[in-house]
């Protein structure tokens, strides 16, 4: 394998001996002339080129139809939904201009669609019934310190009445019984009742523990001078009776400082066929940020974000049933920051690689492990390297998916730090005592590195900055093919275009890769130059696609049950050496955990191909899936799409 890469290698320099050669033999004041620019453009496009490094194209929407994709989802159809929200915009929130659209790769053609609320920093995973779950987004903005006018924070509503819960409305104003200042909730809020607590020895009642709301609030007036800077209880204006006795809040410091982002509950499934969304029961806990995970039983994990009053969710995760339409919170708690990386495995249960995409503390969920969602058990595995630089990681179910070895690429220190890593790390989970060990390393520090798993095995790494959000102009126009059988990159041509937070990558049925998406802070070295939201697509064709031929693939069903097997044609049955499901990516901040790539036995006659579809219900989830064929050369087919119920 390693003498297969390195005839890669001696092929692009001979390739580029051979350009270089014969533009020397022709006059010195061509070539001058020929420009530096025309003759980088002329050499990547020689066939040559292209068969070894493949090809990087632009694709720029009418104006009109231009978004800033924060979200992106391959949908059974083919098509790409394009999903921006207010897209980072917080004029877009105000004014509640939410967008999403649907790009058909093939005719070229984008749709708007109607967008319900604002999707901005969702989580989204692909359904059983081929529908595209949707879960959170955006309430509110962040306001930095000096933007925020009005004092304001949590307050914790108790209700001490064993027999009936309270529900403040929006506008419920609290006074401090110490500070005598007085602050108004944002919106309403239900605080469950009191929980009587009875002597496990005696049966006798020992006390009433209050039901407790989360509210946010903010100061009646502006000014530092409605601070506070202490702990208070507060009266809860406009009740009497025994409803004023029985309700309080308390509140912890009531500041001017920055105040987070805050999501939503809402949840919807979009209709890749109807092409439009609806709107399901809303989640339990409001998220922004969340990871949406399919287990193994075709629900859905709904894990980690920032609440509705900008707090990260105490570690409470909830389930999605696709069947009620319905959420129920897990039996017990667990804490991770916001998007992590969270996969289910075969043995059902789920591995989070540590990587995560940025809010929450530092001490808090951040070790690699293996978590029993039914148990709460976390068993952590060791040896991850740059350990305090997962933020804006990107991890990679490595292909076929049957190894369970995953790799982790690039990432960040937390939070703006400039801090970067340029390890991989790979881990064998199939091992007796699974551990990290370092794998080929990246060129540069990266952050926000794009990783798509491709039909032939490989995976293209590709993009990401070496500082946070690219600062200092440090985006990183480079490609690497891995190669998991002689854990290998192969440098590939270069991208046209900077990529770093909020960008993400899909593989297209036709086994070419999109990119979108980038939201660089500043668009100069000196950061003095405001960035600009990246709003060009761009389309990678592995060299794969530029060889003489294809295998074709045509004629099977468009079901195949788990442990079933089904017959396609193909005039290339007999060369025919690998058969993978893709599952379609659902990407978002360097997150996407639906992606994987599972190998199916299968033998030819004629041009019969009979593939059979593993039995595993944790590996091949239930859903739609592209299905490849590669040949000797490791030339895919396009995709047939099948249905594994």
């Amino acid at each position: 394998m390693k003498d297969r890469a390195g005839r890669r290698r001696a092929r692009r320099l001979a390739i580029g001996t051979v350009v270089v050669l014969a533009l020397a033999g022709m006059n010195g004041p061509w070539l001058y002339r020929f420009g530096t620019g025309k003759y980088h453009q002329y050499k990547i496009n020689q066939p040559e080129y292209k068969a070894a490094n493949g090809k990087w194209e632009v694709v720029e929407f009418p104006e009109k139809y231009r978004l800033n994709t924060i979200h992106a989802a391959l949908l059974r159809t083919g098509k790409v939904l394009l999903v921006a929200g207010s897209g980072n915009n917080q004029d877009n929130s105000d004014a509640k201009q939410y967008d999403t659209r649907i790009w058909d790769p093939v005719k070229g053609t984008v749709k708007k669609v109607p967008t319900p609320s604002d999707l901005f920093c969702t989580g989204h995973t692909q359904l059983a019934n081929g529908n595209l779950l949707i879960a959170g987004g955006t309430k509110r903005y962040e306001k930095l310190k000096g933007d925020v006018t009005k004092a304001g924070g949590l307050m914790v509503v108790h209700n001490e009445n064993p027999d009936k819960p309270i529900t403040l409305p929006a506008g419920t104003r609290f006074t401090g019984k110490e500070n005598g200042k007085t602050f108004v909730s944002k919106d309403p809020v239900l605080v469950p009742r009191a929980e009587k607590v009875f002597d496990p020895q005696t049966g006798e009642f020992v006390r009433n523990d209050p039901g407790l709301g989360r509210i946010y609030v903010e100061a009646e007036k502006t000014g530092a001078e409605y601070e506070t800077g202490t702990q208070d209880n507060y009266r809860v204006q406009g009740l009497s009776g025994a409803d004023a006795r029985n309700t309080y809040g308390i509140a912890q410091k009531l500041a001017l400082d920055k105040k987070d982002f805050q999501g939503i509950r809402d949840a919807f499934e979009f209709d890749p066929v109807a092409e439009k969304y609806i709107k399901v029961d809303p989640m339990h806990e409001a998220r922004w940020y969340p990871t949406l995970t399919t287990l193994g039983d075709g629900k859905i994990l709904s894990v980690s974000g920032l609440d509705d009053i900008g707090q990260l969710v105490p570690g409470k995760n909830e389930v999605y049933d696709p069947e009620t339409k319905k959420w129920t919170y897990t039996d017990e708690v667990r804490q991770f920051p916001t998007y992590p990386a969270l996969f289910l495995m075969q043995n059902g249960k789920v591995f989070y690689s540590g990587a995560n995409a940025g809010y929450g503390p530092d001490d808090v969920g951040r070790d690699p492990g293996v978590w029993d969602v039914e148990t709460n058990k976390f068993t952590k595995v060791p040896g991850m390297s740059d350990k305090n630089m997962l933020e804006t990681a990107n991890t990679v179910l490595l292909p076929p998916a049957q190894d369970e070895k995953f790799m982790v690429i690039g990432g960040g220190g937390v939070g703006e730090s400039k801090l970067s890593s340029e390890k991989t790390r790979i881990v064998d989970l199939k091992a007796d005592d699974p551990e990290f060990a370092d794998g080929p390393s990246l060129e540069k520090g990266t952050r926000y590195p794009q990783a798509s798993v491709l039909p032939d095995d490989s995976v293209l790494v590709s993009g990401g900055s070496e500082d946070y959000r690219g600062r200092g102009d440090s985006n990183i126009l480079q490609a690497r093919l891995y190669h998991p059988d002689t854990n290998e990159f192969e440098s590939v041509a270069d991208p046209l275009v900077g990529r770093n937070y909020h960008s993400g990558s899909i593989l297209l049925p036709d086994g070419r890769l999109m990119f979108f998406g980038s939201d660089s802070l500043y668009a100069d070295k000196a950061n003095t130059k405001p960035g600009e939201f990246e709003q060009r697509i761009e389309i990678y064709t592995p060299p794969y696609l530029y060889r003489d031929s294809r295998p074709d693939l045509s004629g099977g069903p468009q079901t195949i049950a788990r442990g079933d097997s089904g017959t396609f044609t193909s005039r290339a049955a007999g060369s025919v050496k690998k058969v993978r499901l893709i599952r379609p990516s659902a990407s978002t901040h360097v997150t996407d955990v639906d992606q994987r790539s599972v190998a199916l036995d299968f033998t030819a006659d004629g041009d019969r191909l009979t593939v059979t579809v593993p039995e595993n219900k944790n590996l091949v989830q239930s859903g739609w899936y592209m299905m490849f064929v590669t040949d000797g050369e490791g030339t895919p087919s396009k995709a047939e799409w099948v249905r594994v119920p």
